[in-house]
């Protein structure tokens, strides 16, 4: 209850900078925080992701932090600091405190992060510019018992996230296509295998464990790029593959679905 308290007044402070990703009594409160923090005097745009287990705040949160504008590394160093400022506040709320404690000192924890930043080498440059863009992802879902509860979720997230895509169902056939930053992504899958999404055959509700990633690569030229998240439900074959052709994802379809065993409808 004290968690639910701290992130709904969270919420109230950072508006719409606050997105809430997921929450349940027994996987905890998932949850996004963008910031802008300056460094001499360039804007550095941050998303902070933290993640409060159910026994928050006898311990400590998960985070995590990407950018834009900073590489793998580099925010691998914030977080690193950011820690251990946590563990001085254990068995408090503390996001508020973090989130701030991060703006007053991201300009001198920065000078130390950001320092050598040229010489890291090609390879982190490399690494930043390769991740960057819009990617695509093709996913195959085994089945939907919870069907209306299981497409609310999916809607929310890609909402939450900002992904777009598809989630096409042809008979048993079901499928999600999502386009967005490669993180989003990332995120959305962990979203998708850690929540308790569906139902089993005992009607309990269970975690998505029979979820496959076909395919997972950079949005190429002549390839549409999508401006909503929608859901589509197919008679055929054909009409399926029109909706690839339509997308320019032709050779996605060939290659990922076209030999599924696609059930008669």
């Amino acid at each position: 209850m004290a968690a639910q308290e701290e992130v709904a007044a969270l919420g109230a402070i950072y508006s719409e900078d606050f997105q809430l990703l997921s929450e349940s009594e027994s996987e905890g409160i998932t949850f996004q925080i963008h910031t802008i923090c300056e460094h001499h005097a360039k804007k550095i745009q941050l998303k902070v992701t933290f993640h409060l287990s159910p026994e928050y705040p006898v311990c400590l949160p998960d985070i995590s932090i990407c950018s834009d504008q900073l590489n793998r590394k580099q925010c691998c160093d914030l977080k690193r600091s950011l820690m251990q400022y946590a563990d001085s506040l254990l068995g408090q709320p503390m996001v508020y405190e973090l989130m701030t404690w991060l703006q007053q000192n991201f300009k001198d924890d920065a000078d130390h992060v950001l320092g050598d930043q040229t010489s890291e080498g090609d390879s982190s440059q490399q690494l930043c510019s390769a991740d960057g863009g819009v990617w695509m992802a093709l996913l195959h879902l085994d089945h939907m018992r919870a069907k209306a509860k299981y497409i609310k979720s999916i809607e929310k997230w890609t909402s939450d996230l900002r992904l777009t895509g598809r989630l096409m169902f042809l008979g048993k056939l079901i499928l999600i296509l999502l386009q967005g930053e490669r993180k989003d992504i990332k995120d959305y899958l962990v979203l998708q295998k850690t929540s308790k999404v569906d139902v089993d055959s005992s009607g309990r509700k269970c975690k998505e464990k029979m979820l496959s990633v076909l395919c997972e690569v950079k949005l190429q030229a002549g390839q549409l790029r999508l401006t909503s998240f929608a859901v589509k439900e197919f008679t055929s074959g054909a009409e399926l593959r029109q909706e690839f052709e339509a997308l320019g994802l032709s050779g996605l379809y060939d290659k990922f679905v076209r030999f599924s065993k696609i059930p008669a409808t």
